[in-house]
């Protein structure tokens, strides 16, 4: 530590906060560096899992072929799956940049979005099962066996799964639009991702699991896997969901959309107070002291790392005070997402001014109006 610094805890503590938040910015950007390397190589291993669900829906027809024999129906699905495969393919590599097949799913915060994947999967089940019966329809040389096939189309049959995958696509359109509306009205913040998870379907930003996100991931993937249940069976016809089940899908689906409106808030300031060591006198804030400002959400979810706390600012009057970083093990005693200890500096002029916040994601706290003494 400069010698010029070390008689003051304040200089001494500002020091330490600097030589951190620069640190911390020189790991974060090789930290999005190989992010975006990560997600560029990505496309490879998607395609590899799309061919490699091709190879097990092969075995596990040949496996059951034995004894009841190869069908039409069995020649039609694979047919199915090795064209939504190449599809898959070719688009995952023009998205190759954006992470192949997964593209599409993954959000502005470059985080796998829930809503598009669940909404996606069904998206790729009911083209598999339309693609399903088109190759059935191909093959079919008798007239009966034509209307029949035609028939399993009818709304009557596939009512359940066409309510389930009109809603859950709406959702998904509609919570793009509710997320980004409260992030420009400041109502939610967001920060940017390194790189999408598997987890990000399950957890918020600060990867934390949430019930919404869970209880609609693992609803839609018991019907969905119902679904294809049905389609095994009765492979001429959409898959006949019922109505029991298309309803709890959509009771999820409702529940995880309540959950997108009722997430986050608007970071408030509380209380500025005189921060007080042990053994200080008790007095009015002057300018040199610290204060403490007490309130909620000034760490926004997923800011919790140096890079981004550096990031937060203080306004005292008309003067932009950096919040200093306090570390501690396992994270830093100041910032929190309820209380900030920033020094009033001596730019400040005696009077009444306004204190407010600014947290890394952009968003601004109200103002609270505090007495400055000489």
């Amino acid at each position: 530590m400069p010698a010029a610094v070390a008689h003051s805890a304040s200089a001494s503590r500002q020091w330490v906060s600097e030589e951190l938040a620069q640190s911390a910015e020189h790991v974060a950007e090789r930290g999005r560096a190989e992010g975006q390397a990560w997600l560029t190589g990505l496309w490879r291993r998607t395609a590899a899992v799309v061919w490699a669900a091709v190879v097990l829906l092969l075995l596990g027809q040949a496996l059951t072929a034995v004894g009841a024999g190869w069908t039409a129906a069995r020649t039609a699905g694979l047919a199915a799956a090795l064209g939504m495969a190449l599809s898959l393919t070719a688009a995952s590599w023009f998205h190759r940049a954006r992470g192949g097949v997964l593209a599409p799913v993954i959000g502005e915060d470059n985080r796998l979005s829930t809503s598009r994947t669940v909404a996606a999967a069904w998206v790729l089940f009911v083209a598999y099962s339309v693609l399903v019966l088109a190759g059935r329809l191909a093959a079919a040389s008798r007239q009966r066996e034509r209307d029949a096939l035609i028939s399993g189309l009818d709304l009557a049959r596939g009512a359940g799964i066409v309510t389930v995958l009109a809603v859950l696509c709406g959702i998904a359109v509609l919570v793009r639009r509710v997320v980004g509306l409260r992030v420009l009205g400041q109502r939610l913040q967001k920060v940017r991702a390194d790189r999408p998870r598997a987890a990000d379907l399950l957890t918020d930003d600060a990867g934390r699991g949430t019930f919404a996100d869970i209880q609609y991931v693992v609803i839609s993937g018991v019907a969905l896997v119902f679904a294809a249940v049905r389609l095994a069976r009765r492979p001429e016809q959409l898959p006949d969901l019922p109505w029991g089940l298309a309803v709890v899908v959509l009771v999820s689906a409702a529940t995880y959309l309540a959950g997108k409106y009722a997430e986050g808030g608007r970071p408030v300031i509380l209380s500025v107070v005189r921060a007080r060591e042990a053994g200080d006198l008790d007095g009015p804030i002057r300018t040199g002291d610290d204060i403490e400002i007490r309130g909620a959400g000034f760490v926004p979810p997923g800011a919790q790392g140096a890079d981004r706390l550096a990031r937060m600012v203080v306004r005292v009057g008309t003067v932009h005070v950096h919040v200093p970083l306090v570390p501690v093990p396992g994270g830093f005693r100041n910032p929190t997402d309820a209380l900030l200890t920033v020094p009033v500096p001596a730019d400040v002029e005696p009077g009444r001014v306004e204190v407010q916040v600014v947290t890394a994601a952009g968003v601004e706290t109200n103002r609270y109006a505090v007495d400055v003494t000489e």
